[in-house]
């Protein structure tokens, strides 16, 4: 009798290797061509992160720093999200980018998976759950002539759904010193960069009429906007950028009833939307207030009284849509 042959659809398939961790889908990209270029589109790498949220299958990062010296060693550890485990160590992460950092590294993202990491002038994206790691290349936008020194600032990371490219947006500060000789004051100018890992170039876009500033301390890439605090003539704001047709935007801050002098505000994705979670600066009893952006700011919910919590360090679903971890 002969061998009956079954066909499994492809769309089928797609869905059964979407539920395995990235470790089998590591070994399987070298099954066939098709299987290696289906795990990169965007819609098997948000069906993949969907059920490891709905499994609770998470990987938990912590940047962290040994010593308090010029010569600080940084680096990740992986934490367990398993109960009973208490988000103990599983083990510990060195990147050779970590090493001779000017200052703290800055961690944006993550983006489909990537993170972006960036020291001064060096940007790196790294897939923590693959280990690919990739080093951008040295900008070669021009600065402004005569021009004494270059810093760089706020960095965020991004996917444009329409080219299938990532793409890593940075601002870029260039300071004039006085010149009494010839009449110059100390002054300075911004520029902002866009970095395409298709062409893996950089180059020089449109500024915004406000600066962001600070470090995120959440995700702030939110379906292909990525967002900053950020100041403008009179007013503190949100910055917005469009990662699809490259251009900013502002929101105003939710009304929380005060200021933020008297309270830290923090951006992170909740749910597919924009959110902030708003707590006091003072005092050691806090309380954590989330709100979401959906056409108009909204609080989604409060967390009263926690003793001893200086501040947030993650935020997460907790396996279904009742639950969620604040850490």
């Amino acid at each position: 009798m002969p061998e009956t042959r079954v066909e499994v659809p492809e769309m089928v398939m797609l869905e059964i290797l979407s539920k395995l961790p990235v470790k089998s889908l590591t070994r399987f990209r070298c099954v066939c061509k098709p299987w290696c270029s289906s795990f990169q589109t965007p819609h098997f790498i948000t069906k993949h992160q969907q059920n490891n949220l709905h499994n609770n299958n998470l990987n938990l990062l912590l940047k962290r720093c040994l010593g308090n010296t010029r010569d600080d060693i940084y680096y990740f550890s992986q934490l367990s999200t398993e109960k009973g485990q208490n988000f103990s160590v599983q083990h510990n992460i060195h990147l050779p980018f970590f090493e001779d950092c000017w200052y703290a590294p800055v961690v944006s993202g993550p983006c489909n998976g990537l993170l972006c990491l960036h020291d001064a002038d060096k940007v790196a994206l790294w897939n923590p759950s693959t280990r690919e790691f990739k080093t951008l290349p040295q900008s070669t936008v021009q600065r402004p002539p005569s021009v004494d020194s270059t810093s760089f600032g706020c960095v965020g990371i991004g996917f444009d759904s329409q080219s299938g490219d990532y793409k890593v947006v940075r601002f870029v500060t260039n300071y004039f010193e006085e010149n009494e000789d010839e009449g110059l004051m100390g002054d300075w100018n911004h520029q902002v960069e866009l970095y395409s890992l298709k062409s893996d170039s950089w180059k020089e876009i449109s500024v915004p009429g406000v600066q962001p500033y600070g470090s995120p301390l959440f995700n702030n890439y939110v379906n292909g906007f990525y967002y900053w605090q950020a100041i403008g003539d009179s007013e503190y704001l949100i910055l917005s950028f469009d990662m699809v047709n490259e251009k900013f935007s502002a929101l105003p801050l939710p009304e929380f009833g005060g200021s933020l002098a008297e309270y830290y505000l923090e951006l992170l994705e909740f749910n597919g939307l924009l959110g902030a979670i708003v707590y006091p600066r003072e005092g050691t009893d806090k309380s954590f207030d989330l709100w979401v952006m959906n056409g108009s700011w909204t609080k989604q919910f409060s967390i009263e009284s926690l003793p001893r919590v200086e501040r947030p360090l993650g935020f997460w679903k907790n396996g279904n849509d009742a639950d969620y971890c604040l850490c």
